[in-house]
């Protein structure tokens, strides 16, 4: 769909781009045709220029006192006009005969090329028939040599009528292309090729879920005739269930039908444990047919409730909208206790919000999310701790001598030795003293994050026959640990996202200056059919708010996504920043 009044936007782009990735037949469809500067000649043109000669115009609009009144029909050479909701025949005006002669020969040449026979009437000056034009163009449609372009108006309901019609003329039925799935009984392929005498089989595509009228599963009948209460098997769950009434959707008003065929687009209420991308079959043939590949959501926020009494049917509310919406991703952060909502973009979880506030009654709060820092240390250092407790019987004692420094692998926290000679701390005590190492590193002493890469070796010490203890040597070496990071130059790491942006080529300059503005470091670019792909490190702290930038400076063309590379150290003013905001937090672990 073109809005006659904006022209090509990024969404046409990308509609065009995936119709050409899974090779589909496509129509465009010019709206908004009854505003006063909506031009339909310039989207032709422009169409024509970005796709070439594949566009190819089906109707051309007629107007009077600059109003949108009727069409004329390149094929059948009539024109049109609307009455209230009528169509009547009209005249064809002078100014449109010149463009209609233009339209007209570049039909006849795209059905002259569809046969040898249609190539020498063509040349030998032969009009052909109308039924042998509309089939001619129904192959070039189906094999994607013609893009056919209609007009009309939504808001008046103009020429929508002729849209289906068209769609109907010319594009493929489900009968003439191919499904194919995987028999799970012979795992061969079980060609389905919505053939009603095959077994029956059906891919649910999306699921509804609405507070008013309850959980739809939407379907597409891929073989076979369904009834009401049949039962069917789904494999992704291994459920056998009955499915109840069927229906069809008009808008989201729910239509009752008694069959739905193979090829024909229906849902089924309430059906239990169905997702969507499952596949239904009888439990006699069962079949699974490949999922729909859906979107990566990079945009996350923190999310929690502005009513802690909300808290469970905020939860509730939130997995019946993943079910619905698969590019909506809950992440439960443990680590920097946080509830994560991923979606395709800050508007996204915006409209999130807004629906749970609207249809289900619940507010959330959403903010930026925590960043999971890292704490290690630069230098050596060598420190002893002496835990003494007296309180009436038995005290406490423990009293530890150790080395730390970097251990060069920031992949796991800590690596512990002991090099004790002549039995200054028993042996007994050691996985006491790692336990307390272990404690430590959970929450570090520069900013309470998680430790990485610290080498602590144990190398004297003394105990007290009576007094010592393993919990006394614990507490002793998580003493220790405190004081020897400190002493070691402790210093902050934070995670490196490797991402990948991709942009049409004359928004290279302003995304490199961007990255640079927020501490990225280009490491690749390659430019490939008009765009351009950048490989770059960017911090994750810089990530948030990138998804709006982007789409803002590539007018909604941009897209990026990233995945997790290392760690690395923090610049001092971030550093000195988070210290400081985390204070409280080490005091709580001190404590």
């Amino acid at each position: 769909v073109v809005n006659g009044k904006s022209g090509i936007e990024v969404g046409t782009e990308k509609a065009w781009e995936l119709c050409e990735k899974y090779k589909l037949p496509r129509f465009i469809y010019v709206t908004n045709m009854d505003i006063d500067n909506a031009s339909y000649r310039q989207i032709v043109e422009d169409l024509k220029e970005k796709y070439g000669k594949k566009i190819a115009p089906f109707n051309l609009p007629i107007r009077e006192n600059e109003h949108f009144v009727g069409y004329v029909n390149v094929v059948s050479e009539t024109g049109n006009r609307w009455q209230g909701k009528d169509v009547v025949p009209c005249e064809i005006p002078d100014y449109n005969r010149p463009n209609l002669e233009i339209c007209r020969e570049t039909l006849m040449e795209a059905v002259a090329e569809t046969s040898e026979e249609f190539m020498e009437r063509y040349f030998g000056g032969e009009t052909f028939s109308e039924a042998e034009i509309r089939a001619a163009l129904r192959t070039n449609v189906i094999d994607g040599s013609i893009v056919p372009v209609s007009m009309g108006s939504n808001t008046l309901c103009q020429g929508v009528y002729t849209l289906l019609d068209d769609i109907v003329k010319y594009v493929p039925s489900p009968e003439d292309r191919e499904c194919a799935g995987i028999s799970l009984k012979t795992n061969g392929i079980f060609q389905a090729d919505y053939d009603f005498a095959k077994p029956k089989s059906a891919y649910v595509y999306k699921t509804m879920v609405d507070p008013f009228i309850g959980k739809y599963s939407l379907i597409k009948v891929c073989s076979g005739v369904l009834k009401p209460d049949d039962n069917m098997y789904n494999s992704d769950s291994d459920v056998e269930t009955k499915i109840g009434k069927l229906y069809v959707l008009q808008g989201n008003k729910p239509v009752e039908v008694s069959e739905l065929h193979a090829g024909d687009l229906g849902a089924l209420a309430k059906l239990t444990g169905a997702k969507t991308g499952d596949t239904l079959s009888t439990k006699a043939n069962p079949v699974a047919y490949a999922k729909t590949e859906f979107s990566k959501p990079y945009t996350a926020k923190r999310y929690k409730a502005v009513n802690k009494g909300d808290i469970d049917k905020i939860s509730q509310s939130l997995q019946k909208m993943t079910d619905e919406d698969k590019t909506l991703v809950l992440v439960n952060d443990a680590e920097n206790h946080q509830s994560l909502i991923y979606g395709m973009g800050d508007q996204h979880l915006d409209i999130v919000a807004s629906r749970l506030e609207n249809e289900y009654k619940v507010k959330i709060e959403l903010s930026q999310p925590k960043v999971a820092y890292r704490e290690t240390i630069r230098k050596k250092s060598d420190v002893e701790y002496k835990y003494k407790k007296q309180s009436g019987g038995h005290g406490q004692y423990g009293h530890v001598k150790m080395r730390f420094e970097a251990s060069g692998d920031l992949e796991s926290p800590y690596v512990f030795e002991q090099v004790v000679v002549g039995g200054a701390v028993p042996k007994n005590y050691f996985p006491a003293v790692e336990k307390g190492i272990a404690e430590a590193v959970q929450k570090g002493p520069l900013a309470a994050y998680p430790v990485v890469g610290v080498k602590a070796v144990l190398y004297d010490g003394s105990y007290h026959p009576v007094d010592s203890s393993e919990m006394a040597f614990k507490v002793a070496a998580k003493q220790a640990f405190k004081k020897g990071f400190l002493d070691a130059k402790p210093v902050l790491l934070e995670p490196i996202a490797s991402v990948k942006i991709i942009t049409p080529e004359e928004y290279t300059g302003e995304i490199m200056g961007d990255l640079n503005k927020r501490r990225g470091r280009v490491m690749n670019m390659n430019a490939e059919n008009g765009y351009q792909e950048i490989d770059a490190d960017l911090p994750y702290l810089e990530l948030y708010g990138y998804n709006t930038q982007l789409r803002s400076m590539t007018s909604g063309s941009g897209t990026f996504s990233y995945e997790f590379a290392r760690y690395e150290q923090a610049p001092e003013d971030v550093a000195a920043r988070e210290i400081e905001e985390r204070a409280g937090k080490v005091v709580e672990t001190e404590e």
